[in-house]
């Protein structure tokens, strides 16, 4: 039989050596450095990782850092990234923080999963040979915003307003958006206003002010801001009655009208994928940047029903998938 004190101190001898069994226990453990440049953490990352071998916590660590929507703090959350010597950095969130990351090391691998262009945003060579220790996964969100101009005015044809929401510190990592909106009115004959929102009170603002000058119908500007507000964005539009199309389904889900775009969710997967092949041995130069092969056309019908609006046949004919 142990005695009391006898156990305690037996007891507290093998505390005493947890941490050191803990970090032994961790020391071959690649450690993934997880940047973006917005809020939110979605699960089709680890998804990828989990397809590739790798879970957090039992065969690989993940230290993530996420600036906030606030873009100059993306120097040096990846200066603290590369400092704790991670053996991978994965960005997401905007051309600005794959930008900061290649900025702060020629060494670690980089995998980005971005809206935009790659090549034209000089994170990459060329999209079949990147060079260098960057690739990723490009979904070319920003590049689809005259074909959603588009799809929303087959939803509206009477429309003639057409007011488009952009981050303005996001749209300086995707400058496409504002002039591809403007020369998709314009082949229309149609108008298009710029309005701007960086925080959640300034949505609210914004919405007030696009509603005053009566827009027919409105486009939500690729970025993780807005997809972290989803919900604030769709209940909005609802309230006030504006059909608006958006970037990605997450938002239709939640009850916005309609979205097209790239799935993001399989994009990131896809980014975790990428990772796990890195830390498997291969290396980024060899992995091409993957672009998506097929773009969903995402409506709810339950919306359209609310808002007063009869969803053309045509439309229907061509959705990917249709929510009642």
């Amino acid at each position: 039989m142990i005695l009391r004190r006898e156990f305690i101190a037996l007891l507290g001898g093998a505390a005493a050596t947890w941490p050191t069994v803990a970090r032994a226990q961790q020391s071959n453990v690649p450690v993934i450095g997880r940047l973006g440049s917005g809020s939110e953490l979605t699960p089709g990352f680890t998804k990828g990782l989990s397809e590739m071998g790798f879970v957090e916590g039992r065969n690989v660590a993940i230290e993530t850092r996420m600036a906030e929507d606030q873009y100059d703090r993306l120097p040096a959350l990846v200066a603290d990234l590369v400092h704790r010597n991670v053996a991978v950095l994965y960005v997401g969130g905007g051309s600005d923080a794959v930008l900061a990351a290649k900025a702060a090391t020629t060494t670690i691998p980089i995998v980005f999963s971005i809206g935009g262009d790659p090549v034209s945003s000089g994170l990459v060579a060329s999209f079949n040979r990147p060079g260098g220790n960057v690739t990723g996964i490009t979904f070319r969100n920003g590049q689809l915003t005259a074909k959603r101009l588009g799809l929303i005015h087959q939803m509206v044809p009477a429309a003639t307003r057409f007011a488009v929401l952009v981050n303005p510190g996001y749209s300086r990592a995707d400058p496409s958006v504002i002039p591809d909106a403007q020369a998709g009115a314009a082949s229309i004959g149609r108008q298009v206003e710029v309005f701007t929102a960086s925080s959640k009170d300034e949505i609210d603002t914004a919405f007030a002010t696009l509603v005053e000058w009566r827009a027919d119908a409105l486009l939500i500007a690729p970025g993780p801001f807005f997809s972290a507000r989803r919900a604030q964005l769709a209940t909005l539009a609802a309230r006030n009655a504006l059909p608006t199309i958006h970037f990605d389904r997450g938002f239709v889900e939640v009850g916005g009208l309609m979205s097209y775009g790239a799935n993001l969710e399989d994009a990131r997967r896809q980014g975790g994928i990428y990772v796990g092949r890195i830390l498997k041995g291969e290396k980024p130069a060899d992995l091409p940047v993957m672009q998506p092969t097929k773009y969903e056309l995402v409506i709810n019908l339950a919306t359209a029903k609310a808002i007063g609006i009869e969803v053309p046949p045509t439309l229907l004919a061509i959705a990917d998938e249709v929510i009642e």
